[in-house]
């Protein structure tokens, strides 16, 4: 049974599925068949004479606080439509396209933790696609990018011919360095997306990234025939760096700083380049410069703490590590930075627990098992750690091989 305040919801505040946030995609429809072009805000403002209703409950007509808070959102004045829309929803707290309102209100202002509240208020009380891709669009601003994912195929599935979750699930994709997920998610669309250019450098960025260097390049010489840009700048560099020629890589990423510093990426692909070319005090400039654009951002986290560990600012660098687990929950390189830590720090049982964890998830991972060698050593647990180094002999073996091109012997 429906709550009181949904009941005597007045008839002025009925209006259109949607909402404001995340643009409607043109022409396209939900699953269930619902039109996806319905306006940002598509009241039905019926007057009627409720003066008499509203007596003792409010000195202004909710039409009223309705109107105004529109016109201040739509002006910009953020905070001013907050405060109506919240004046609103004190008398009726079931509305659910004003509570998907005051969330995109909340967003625009950069109050992302509060606009997902309400974002998940609004769904509760009505389950729209539009307003879960509103919801998830503050996920992602506010960095929270796997819970950003998990609402994004929702909505593929009940929108599956708009482009924006789409677009955006692959973006986020690439930000938890799932670069195969992007190319499965954007590959079939090449046919009818293949020109659009935002459609194309995420493609690329993601085949690239995956070391699909041919494939890469084909998506690289299709942004460059738009003439030369930061863009293709950042694809070339980053293929070269994968091929391992760093000084060429660092000669493009440094170009496409110039040709464009907010490109998302560019600052923190130039200090990986940086760093590749034993630039350690420019790197670690470039880092702090990618998180000011964007503090979420894996690499600039991931290296700032590299860096400030080598410098034994270890309380600093722990904060960039654990920033950085937060944008990647579970990466493997970010969980065995810690575990480092720990273990310098004379953490040996809870670094050792740590590191069993990793190498049991990720056996591969060399590092990881030199540094639970040492835990073992540390813990006079001598045989542990003799099975731990012949683990790392024989992976720097492979290691080895494959780089020279040959067959490791068994």
């Amino acid at each position: 049974m429906a709550s009181r305040s949904a009941l005597c919801a007045p008839s002025f505040l009925i209006r259109c599925p949607g909402g404001a946030g995340v643009p409607p995609a043109r022409g396209g429809t939900t699953k269930s068949g619902r039109d996806a072009r319905a306006p940002r805000v598509c009241y039905l403002l019926i007057i009627l004479p409720v003066a008499g209703i509203l007596a003792g409950q409010t000195a202004r007509a909710p039409q009223d606080l309705l109107k105004e808070a529109e016109l201040l959102h739509r002006a910009g004045k953020f905070d001013q439509a907050i405060e109506d829309y919240r004046l609103l929803l004190k008398q009726y707290p079931d509305v659910a396209p004003v509570r998907s309102d005051l969330g995109a209100a909340l967003a625009a202002a950069g109050r992302y933790e509060e606009a997902i509240v309400e974002y998940e208020g609004a769904l509760k009380l009505q389950p729209l696609p539009q307003i879960r891709l509103n919801l998830a669009l503050a996920y992602y601003k506010a960095g929270k990018i796997a819970l950003a994912v998990e609402d994004l195929k929702k909505v593929h599935e009940d929108m599956p011919d708009d482009v924006r979750p789409v677009m955006l699930l692959a973006d986020c994709y690439l930000r938890l360095g799932e670069n195969k997920k992007v190319i499965e998610l954007l590959d079939p669309l090449q046919p009818t997306h293949g020109e659009d250019l935002a459609f194309v450098y995420l493609l690329g960025t993601a085949l690239v990234r995956d070391g699909q260097v041919a494939s890469g390049q084909v998506i690289i010489d299709k942004i460059l025939k738009n003439g030369d840009s930061a863009e293709a700048r950042l694809l070339m560099g980053t293929t070269k760096m994968m091929v391992h020629d760093d000084p060429g890589a660092l000669v493009d990423l440094q170009k496409a700083v110039e040709l464009n510093p907010n490109l998302p990426d560019v600052y923190a692909y130039y200090g990986l380049a940086l760093l590749a070319n034993a630039n350690p005090d420019k790197a670690y400039d470039a880092f702090r410069r990618a998180l000011e654009r964007d503090p979420n951002d894996f690499e600039s986290n991931l290296r700032m703490g590299v860096l400030l560990r080598r410098e034994e600012k270890y309380d600093a660098a722990l904060q960039y590590f654990h920033h950085a687990l937060e944008v990647r929950p579970g990466d493997f390189g970010a969980r065995y930075q810690i575990a480092s830590l720990t273990l310098a720090a004379g953490q040996v049982e809870q670094a050792r627990r740590d590191l069993e964890s990793i190498v049991k998830q990720a056996p591969n991972f060399t590092e990881a098992h030199v540094s639970l060698a040492t835990a073992y050593y540390r813990e006079k647990r001598k045989a542990d750690g003799d099975r731990e180094r012949a683990i790392v002999d024989k992976l720097t073996v492979e290691r080895q091989a494959a780089d020279k091109g040959e067959k490791p012997a068994q």
